[in-house]
């Protein structure tokens, strides 16, 4: 087996018993991406020369047994929203081609301390607005399963990349489904926690109640390892949670006996693939013969969430990237005349036609008239889905359902219908606006041979749940291969 065919985990232990240096590791991952990314485009930079230096330090510090941790000297890959000191974050914009932070996430600097070597930025949507990784200002990722298909979005380039074999692991970020959906159609495993349990410090603001940086991975264990490196509680961000434990692999158990798991009627309707529908039933049956009890309920509001999203999501958008105006930092048009002018110039040539699209509805529905019909009743309508998971809550540990109502769109299918591509959210956004924890990982694949994943949503800071449901399932059904093997 080749080295970035294991999991992080499996290649931490070889790091850890000497059979592999943070150093080979590190080549073996810069290798993988000379040799597939010219064709996936799932790196916006990737810096060899100071990659390799970081591994090598990690290295001396493993040797002097510094650093003993589960995932040192584990290659890493991180979204190009999340801040790098000195190394460019560009939120795949123009607008922000030429900036290199001062300073590091908190998520990337628990990374660093844990001794993970980053390897690179990954490509997104441009400002994680998108579901397919094909708004980004340097081009669409495309999905190594189908090199014909998009990888999903906001974070693309960090799940083909995973899939791809490029990394072992890598950070995304969720706005409103952006680690599960690309998770869903890459064939990866992607977890967004529970609102405040990461820092948000450093990460780009897109919308800010519903952000939330997290772990994509090829497996639950993975995923867990991960997410425990990077949770915190950061004084240097207001919405960051003191939680009693930041223990989640502790929940890595092959036991759901007597585990209650509802399935959302409101998720089985039109819309949904008959495929997709079929592979996340099984995925139920599978769990249902493990000893959990499943049954349907029905969730409501399911409807609702679609428009409260995209009303909540672009007004905060349009409040978070004015700062973006050519004065301080990044692209500055060449030719203007006077303040307001290079102003606009700037922000009209630099931000993309969605962006620009989501800035234009959030300053309508924040503007005088509008405000209390769209944004306030926005507001409301996120604080009823909260309670109707609530309900939902009382009853059942989990909740299971589709990441995504389809396998992978073509190219360009998507992005000649917006409207449509804000539909395919319809499974995922409900979790940002309650700010619930959910994972998703493949539970099969279509007849054209693209994963399909499975979502599994747990009560706030109930991690454990999610976390131990998905690893028995994944006990069911076997690791899933890497994109281009045989399953």
């Amino acid at each position: 087996m080749e080295w970035m065919e294991m999991t992080a985990a499996e290649l931490g232990k070889k790091i850890q018993a000497g059979e592999l240096t943070a150093v080979e590791a590190a080549k073996a991952a810069l290798a993988k991406i000379k040799e597939k990314d010219a064709e996936l485009n799932c790196f916006v930079t990737v810096d060899e020369e100071d990659a390799l230096a970081r591994a090598a330090r990690v290295q001396e510090k493993i040797e002097s047994k510094e650093l003993t941790g589960p995932l040192a000297g584990v290659p890493v890959a991180v979204k190009d929203n999340i801040c790098t000191e000195g190394v460019l974050t560009t939120c795949s914009s123009k607008i922000l081609y030429n900036f290199k932070p001062t300073y590091s996430a908190e998520a990337a600097l628990r990374l660093e301390a844990a001794g993970m070597v980053m390897i690179g930025k990954t490509n997104m949507d441009e400002f994680a607005m998108g579901s397919t990784t094909e708004t980004s200002f340097f081009g669409p990722t495309r999905n190594p399963w189908n090199t014909e298909h998009v990888p999903g979005g906001s974070s693309g380039g960090s799940c083909a990349a995973v899939a791809a074999g490029e990394c072992t692991c890598a950070l995304g970020s969720d706005t409103g489904g952006s680690i599960r959906q690309p998770s869903s159609f890459c064939g990866v495993t992607g977890l967004k926690p529970t609102y405040g349990t990461v820092s948000r410090y450093g990460l780009i603001a897109y919308g800010s109640s519903l952000d939330q940086i997290g772990p994509i991975a090829r497996d639950v264990t993975d995923c867990a390892l991960l997410l425990e490196t990077i949770a915190s509680h950061d004084k240097k961000d207001s919405t960051s949670i003191a939680r009693d434990s930041y223990d989640f692999t502790s929940a890595l158990k092959d036991d759901v006996k007597g585990m209650r798991i509802g399935i959302p009627r409101d998720y089985f309707g039109d819309g949904l693939d008959p495929e997709v529908a079929a592979a996340v039933r099984g995925a139920a049956e599978a769990l249902k013969d493990r000893g959990a009890v499943v049954e349907e309920f029905d969730l409501s509001l399911v409807d609702y969430a679609i428009p409260a999203y995209y009303v909540i999501a672009s007004a905060e958008a349009s409040s978070n990237l004015a700062r973006f105006d050519g004065v301080k930092y990044g692209y500055r048009a060449e030719e203007y005349e006077g303040l307001h002018n290079m102003y606009k110039k700037s922000r009209s040539e630099g931000f993309g036609e969605e962006v620009k699209r989501r800035i234009m509805l959030g300053s309508f529905v924040l503007s005088s008239g509008y405000y209390d019909a769209y944004y306030l009743k926005a507001l409301r309508t996120k604080a009823l889905i909260r309670q109707a998971f609530d309900r939902a809550f009382e009853k059942y540990d989990v909740i299971l359902g589709p990441a995504a109502p389809t396998t992978a769109p073509r190219l360009g299918e998507s992005l000649s219908d917006p409207l449509k591509m804000y539909l395919g959210d319809i499974y995922t956004i409900s979790a940002n606006l309650a700010g619930l924890p959910g994972i998703c990982l493949p539970c099969g694949t279509d007849s054209r041979g693209l994963p399909i994943g499975l979502q599994l949503l747990g009560d706030c800071f109930q991690e454990k749940k999610i976390i131990q449901a998905a690893y028995t399932y994944e006990g069911v059904r076997g690791r899933f291969p890497l994109a281009g093997q045989r399953q």
